[in-house]
């Protein structure tokens, strides 16, 4: 299973594009394709940027178009580098596309049809997770710190324990953010993935000649967190493409810092 660029009505995104996914429209931005003015140009999707609200909403109904899902069905959260994984359903759906998120939590899950699971990034990775047979999706949003406290594998055990899905049927899709060629960091993000994940984590660790860095994969680690859980190998696909990378095609807070707009990934159970 992989993760492909496609793009829809002008706007590029990536998403799984495997049969098994068509009962769950998704997807990961990238920041090409909107109305945003510089340094947020142009599909910024994040509420809290300095953007014009207007140029927020019209991005959200432009990306959402692209992937098939409703502007007006989004559910946010306040992302806070937790593992915590809220419960949602359409209740919860917000007032208007470009309102912020304001619960504090980094996941999402349903098994309500009609409700767009929506996650941001701007580095952190983006991890969307869909059981075709019991009909669930979460979404999450896994920084180093989310990482390291296994946020995707809490998502997926609650996709098993609250809403009956089985391991081995749940499909994820770990998207767009900053690879193992870019993420260069000082030892507390090493000893945080040991602490959650373990000897599991030394195949994403590697030291830096500079003394006391290292490199650090965090979509290898989420994807071992997913495994760990019970989800099928073949059932993970990782995008490779990393945002500090690819400025054109992304933004990055670690080159950019907050002068910049925000991608988001999204998951909706089709009706």
């Amino acid at each position: 299973m992989e993760i492909t660029k496609q793009e829809r009505c002008g706007v590029p995104f990536y998403a799984c594009p495997d049969p098994a996914w068509a009962g769950a429209a998704h997807g990961f931005s990238t920041r090409q394709g909107g109305v945003s003015p510089a340094p947020m140009d142009s599909l910024n999707l994040g509420a809290n940027r300095g953007d014009d609200p207007a140029n927020v909403r019209e991005n959200f109904t432009r990306f959402c178009a692209a992937v098939g899902a409703d502007p007006n069905a989004l559910v946010k959260n306040h992302q806070i580098h937790s593992d915590i994984i809220r419960p949602v359903t359409r209740a919860d759906v917000m007032d208007s596309p470009e309102a912020p998120g304001t619960f504090e939590a980094d996941g999402l899950i349903t098994d309500e049809p009609g409700v767009c699971l929506t996650v941001f990034s701007g580095d952190c990775i983006p991890i969307l997770l869909y059981d075709p047979v019991r009909r669930c999706v979460a979404a999450a949003h896994a920084g180093w710190r989310g990482t390291a406290a296994g946020i995707a594998a809490r998502a997926a055990e609650a996709m098993v324990r609250d809403y009956g899905c089985q391991a081995g049927n749940i499909l994820a899709a770990i998207g767009p953010g900053i690879g193992p060629c870019c993420f260069e960091t000082h030892i507390d993000v090493p000893d945080g993935l040991r602490a959650g994940l373990g000897p599991d984590a030394e195949a994403f660790i590697r030291p830096l000649s500079k003394e006391g860095k290292f490199s650090v994969d965090l979509k290898g680690a989420n994807a071992r967190w997913l495994e760990r859980t019970g989800l099928l190998r073949e059932h993970i696909a990782l995008c490779t493409a990393c945002t500090a990378c690819n400025l054109e095609e992304f933004w990055s807070h670690r080159v950019q810092g907050g002068q910049r707009g925000s991608m988001a990934a999204m998951i909706q159970l089709v009706l």
